[in-house]
């Protein structure tokens, strides 16, 4: 081979190595590879549990000014650190906030709806649970409700609601399939969440209570760790189908949804449903909250699939109407 065409052969695939490179998330690159001319700091996961000082571990002042960011960290919650992505909302703010909550085990993590809130002026914070996709610790629902709650009292704290440029009055939580579950549960147990989202929400609870009523305690829980496991728990650490199928009949009679009705019927909430099957529980809460005085509760079906393949912009839109016309 020519010298002139041994360079450029070579220059080819460096080419080719650099695009492989820029397909990669920043995060996953060793600090040798990352690209010439920016600081290595400026790519590094952020830690945000709590330093010696109980402040969290925050990244410095963005030079880029009130532009939009992602922001990726860790933040507490009992002991562990829960992997956790902020899209941060351009402007000087206070935005409001979206906590965005994912289903069992969370194939569809719903980051199109995260950034079109953004878009919209909202920040939007997203975490795994404990014990799923890479979070430390074992998987359970009793975990996920107090994971969900660690979310909300990290973006109250007042150095994350500067930093993100958030208002902490003004937390709103949106969750899909077991997601919703958990937004139901969470909201109900903290009145300063004023309003959520449900989507395809999962009554795994009420659904629970119904199978052991139907079935009987063994084969009740034998029927419900098939559906568990059907579901795909390869992401989930520190749990089985048979524990998880236990922990739900346990707690079926104050995790399901009617048991919330009386603690969120003051609350605006937005409850869409699909083709999916769950549809007739999401009809059941929506009329219990309207019966016992609700007149914020807004509902939309959109005849597609559980994860809204086939109607993402429908969705996107439904979800951006109801945030717009919440309460400054």
């Amino acid at each position: 081979m020519k010298r002139s065409s041994f360079r450029v052969a070579v220059a080819g695939l460096l080419g080719l190595g650099l695009l492989a490179l820029n397909l990669l998330p920043l995060s996953l690159l060793p600090l040798s590879l990352l690209p010439l001319g920016l600081p290595a700091a400026a790519h590094a996961a952020v830690p945000a549990h709590p330093g010696p000082a109980g402040r969290a571990g925050l990244p410095a002042a963005s030079a880029r000014g009130d532009r939009a960011a992602l922001q990726t960290m860790q933040i507490p919650s009992h002991g562990a650190l829960m992997n956790t992505l902020v899209y941060v909302a351009a402007g000087a703010g206070p935005h409001p906030a979206v906590v965005l909550l994912h289903g069992f085990p969370g194939n569809e993590r719903n980051l199109d709806l995260a950034q079109d809130i953004r878009r919209a002026g909202w920040d939007v914070l997203y975490f795994n649970y404990r014990g799923s996709w890479g979070t430390p610790g074992d998987f359970s629902f009793a975990h996920s409700i107090e994971d969900t709650a660690a979310a909300v009292a990290y973006l109250r704290r007042p150095e994350v609601a500067r930093q993100l440029r958030l208002d902490p009055s003004r937390i709103v939580l949106i969750g899909h399939s077991m997601g919703g579950f958990m937004a139901i549960a969470a909201s109900a147990a903290d009145p300063g969440i004023k309003a959520f989202a449900t989507i395809s929400a999962a009554d795994m609870a009420g659904r629970a209570q119904a199978a052991v009523r139907r079935d009987g305690d063994a084969a009740g829980v034998a029927a419900i760790g098939k559906g568990l496991a059907d579901e795909g728990m390869a992401p989930l650490s520190g749990c089985t189908p048979d524990g998880l199928a236990r922990e739900l009949v346990a707690h079926a009679a104050d995790w399901r949804f009617l048991a919330k009705v009386d603690a969120l019927k003051d609350r605006s909430a937005l409850v869409v449903t699909s083709d999916d099957g769950l549809a007739p529980a999401n009809d059941a809460f929506v009329a219990a909250l309207r019966h016992a005085g609700d007149s914020r509760v807004a509902t939309l079906h959109l005849p597609t699939d559980h994860s809204y393949s086939d109607r993402r912009l429908e969705l996107s839109k439904a979800v951006l109407a109801w945030l717009a016309a919440l309460p400054k």
